[in-house]
């Protein structure tokens, strides 16, 4: 994934109604309306949340009627989770010498 899409997932998960939302999703697809239930949100919001959630690819949305119906894209989650793996990989090719701010 490139810096702007993981970018746009931080984004998307630094929010409290959207990390709750994910929490009821990871269940199993949800139809909005049963959203709307669970959270102390109205329509609007839950339709501004979810917007960022799809736009970022963490959320995949499926209509049928009048309904959306939002599931997890686990494809994204791991792909989160190998690039926050990857950031704590200790390099072996920098050692901080203690006497020094710089690699030796």
């Amino acid at each position: 994934m490139t810096h702007l899409e993981m970018t746009s997932l931080f984004k998307a998960l630094s929010d409290d109604n959207r990390l709750r939302i994910l929490e009821r999703l990871k269940s199993g697809e949800k139809c909005a309306c049963v959203l709307l239930g669970d959270l102390t949100v109205g329509q609007p919001t839950l339709s501004h949340h979810m917007k960022i959630l799809a736009d970022s690819g963490l959320v995949k949305v499926r209509k049928s009627g009048k309904w959306s119906y939002y599931s997890i894209a686990s494809e994204t989650l791991q792909a989160l989770a190998a690039y926050l793996n990857q950031l704590s990989e200790i390099s072996r090719e920098c050692v901080i010498d203690e006497n020094s701010d710089c690699c030796r």
